[in-house]
């Protein structure tokens, strides 16, 4: 089946579906979808208005049959835009159904109000009238659920109440009912709307068109229409329209967009650069490495709204609580409206009322939406911030973690070697001299070390001689002359003449080793002219990440495959545990080591790769991989900006999301308990009911949007808990 509305996935398709505003709405739509032949799974998402359909093999269902039945549930398809094929933007309010029925309802309810006052005769006719016409809606939706065989949906209580309301000469009231859940819909519609608003805004950090070079020209082209190994130019202040590899030109490109990293990145020929991102200064020439369906943004949304489908534990148990309490409610309300009468003095029109309102106020949209509301909203935040989430459930475990073992190269260090000391024994001209001399041997080495050197020689501007006769000294190191002096740079282990160093030389180097340094020194004539160390070092943000970490009472270990002594060496200096010299499946066995004593839950945070065993086998797996395959696709999550500060942020978020759901739930069925007593003793009425009901919906969904607005700030977060620290959502 093919339409412009959907979106192909690797199993089948999604579609937009417009009006499908709460957790009921979901349901209604799966058990309807889910009947229809040719249909082997369905999911509903009402966060991202949108129904996943996977057909059987050979018997996908027509797309007409799929949208006559979600037209019979009172729902229609997202038309599609005709410039890009992506969803045209929301109407305003009012050109809505739902905002039809509001302006509708209400105006009939204002003139039954003024032909009351003015035309007493006609007694409640004005207010039957206006109640019918404003059902008519509601009762089709009603409908359409029964002949799918849902009975239990919140327009047929609806329309029951209504009508019951009718029954008992409380048309009065029954017209406020149906005009104020008709506001309760169009408020849960706009709610869900500017939820969804910030979701897709994502797909719009990408821009519509490109500058395709073609026989050296350049001209406009759609963005979505690039393939990989075209060429296109990106000019000054232009976003970046495809994930490519720069081919000509230097400029800083400001990478907010898409790993929330504040501070622009110099980019040249051969650095990757990601659709999204803003080219500041420079004009630069760009190879596609991936197509539009396929680059950065495209995939961080295709994984926001799949992890919105994986339901986390807690929404999974509101689902099967509100499956149960539906038909419970029902079975309550008929108890109420019979039992009375039958037992005591009170009336059958009294105890049909408070039946009928029973039914209002019981309805579980709250209790159901306010848990995927959160939940859909923490992802939407995180991945606004570079924190990518694969679903409710791994948001959930996050904040739960107790200890988080971390790799040690390209994950708390740099992942390449740095220069930390020079020291001049024997030429009496300084450090710079020993450096400079070092650098001429190393110039042309692709050695980790030597290149160490030779950039750190570089960056302090120094004129670095020509070499003659370089050679290399098996297993040792390099020796060459340079001006008129024949020098060898070796490791300590390898000097010919071991003797040659005194004791205060050898305690030196003892202690740079011991720090889990790799030395070199420059030699000349068996004589130690001085030394260079280099080590991996921490990363500039590892200290920091690690103390809000212990801030959240959360313990950080480091697991290393590098030699005991270095590792250590490193955990000494950022003051963690530390384990070295381990294999991969070493390091999964003291990840489910730590489990079985009571550490858990744990996190493993690595480079997605040779972590693989022990991503897999921790509670949550976190690769930091700058938006690399591995990152989007191995782990549970992903930090885009590459920090270690954002383990903390993913940690924090998680307890916020829950503090939210459980806000959500305590609203949502502690006004229903106020309002089910009050209704049960005849305090309340209908349009209490409707209004506890719908506003309560609502009061959820606008809580859970203020997670979209979520900050976190390392300097106030708490052991053990973190502190509220999100404000209300601006976009």
């Amino acid at each position: 089946m093919e339409n412009s509305t959907s979106t192909a996935t690797s199993a089948g398709f999604t579609l937009r579906v417009e009006g499908m505003d709460c957790g009921g709405c979901e349901r209604k739509v799966v058990a309807a979808l889910g009947r229809l032949e040719g249909i082997e799974e369905v999911s509903a998402s009402s966060v991202t208005g949108s129904v996943t359909i996977h057909p059987e093999p050979h018997r996908a269902p027509s797309h007409q049959s799929i949208e006559r039945i979600l037209n019979e549930l009172g729902y229609r398809l997202a038309a599609p835009s005709e410039k890009d094929g992506s969803d045209t933007p929301p109407a305003p309010w009012w050109q809505t159904a739902k905002g039809r029925l509001v302006l509708v309802t209400g105006g009939l309810l204002a003139l039954a109000l003024v032909l009351r006052m003015t035309w007493p005769d006609l007694g409640g006719w004005p207010f039957v009238a206006a109640t019918l016409v404003g059902l008519v809606p509601i009762a089709q939706g009603a409908w359409g659920a029964l002949k799918m065989r849902n009975p239990f949906t919140i327009e047929m209580l609806m329309s029951i109440a209504a009508l019951g309301a009718l029954a008992i000469d409380a048309a009065a009231e029954a017209a406020v009912v149906v005009f104020l859940f008709a506001v309760g819909e169009l408020l849960e519609g706009v709610a869900a709307s500017r939820a969804r608003r910030s979701i897709s805004a994502l797909a719009d950090l990408t821009p519509s068109t490109a500058r395709l070079m073609e026989n050296g020209d350049a001209r406009e082209v759609s963005a979505a229409t690039l393939t990989p190994g075209q060429r296109v130019l990106v000019r000054p202040g232009d976003r970046v329209p495809c994930d490519g590899r720069i081919l000509a030109g230097e400029s800083d490109l400001d990478e907010s967009p898409i790993n929330g990293e504040s501070v622009p990145r110099s980019r040249a020929p051969g650095d990757d650069v990601f659709a999204g991102t803003v080219n500041l200064d420079a004009t630069l020439e760009v190879e596609v490495t991936r197509g539009a369906e396929d680059n950065t943004i495209a995939r961080v949304i295709r994984l926001v709204e799949e992890a919105q489908a994986a339901k986390a534990p807690v929404a999974r148990f509101i689902d099967r609580f509100a499956f149960y309490y539906m038909p419970a409610v029902v079975g309550l309300a008929l108890l109420m409206a019979v039992v009375p009468p039958l037992v005591s003095t009170m009336a059958w029109s009294e105890s049909v009322y408070r039946a009928l309102a029973l039914l209002l106020i019981a309805c579980p949209c709250a209790l159901v939406i306010s848990t995927p509301a959160a939940i859909a909203a923490g992802l939407s935040a995180g991945a606004r911030r570079g924190l990518l989430i694969k679903g409710g459930a791994v948001l959930e475990q996050l904040g739960k973690l107790r200890t988080v073992a971390l790799d040690k190269t390209g994950t708390l260090t740099a992942g390449t070697p740095q220069v930390t000391d020079v020291e001049d024994w024997a030429t009496g001209q300084g450090e710079n001299e020993i450096l400079r001399l070092a650098a001429a041997m190393e110039r042309d080495s692709s050695h980790p070390i030597a290149t160490a050197i030779f950039s750190h020689a570089q960056k302090l501007g120094l004129s670095i001689p020509q070499t003659n006769g370089n050679r290399a000294l098996s297993g040792r190191g390099v020796a060459g002359w340079i001006e008129d002096r024949e020098l060898s740079l070796v490791a300590p282990r390898h000097l010919t003449a071991p003797t040659s160093l005194d004791d205060g030389l050898r305690a030196r180097i003892a202690e740079l080793e011991h720090a889990g340094k790799s030395l070199a020194l420059l030699v000349e004539n068996e004589r130690p002219l001085g030394l260079i160390a280099v080590r991996d070092e921490p990363r500039e943000d590892a200290r920091e990440g690690l103390t809000a970490l212990s801030r959240l009472g959360v313990q950080a270990v480091m697991l290393s495959g590098d030699n005991a002594r270095t590792a250590a060496a490193i955990g000494d200096s950022l003051g963690i545990e530390a384990h070295g010299e381990l294999m991969p499946e070493d390091k999964a066995q003291r990840v489910r080591d730590w489990q079985a004593d009571g550490r858990g839950p744990v996190g493993k945070v690595g480079d997605g790769i040779n972590d693989a065993p022990a991503l897999a086998a921790a509670d949550v797996g976190i690769a930091m991989g700058g938006g690399t395959d591995v990152a989007l696709e191995t782990a549970d999550a992903a930090l885009l900006k590459n920090r270690v500060g954002g383990i903390a942020e993913l940690i924090d978020l998680s307890r916020a999301t829950l503090r939210n759901v459980k806000t959500n739930v305590a609203l949502a069925l502690g006004l229903k308990a106020i309002f089910l007593v009050t209704t049960a003793l005849g305090i309340t009425g209908m349009w209490i009911a409707v209004m506890a009901d719908t506003g309560a919906t609502v009061l959820v969904t606008l809580n859970a949007m203020r997670l979209l607005g979520y900050r976190f700030s390392p300097g106030n977060a708490t052991t053990g808990s973190a502190s509220p620290r999100y404000q209300a959502a601006t976009t």
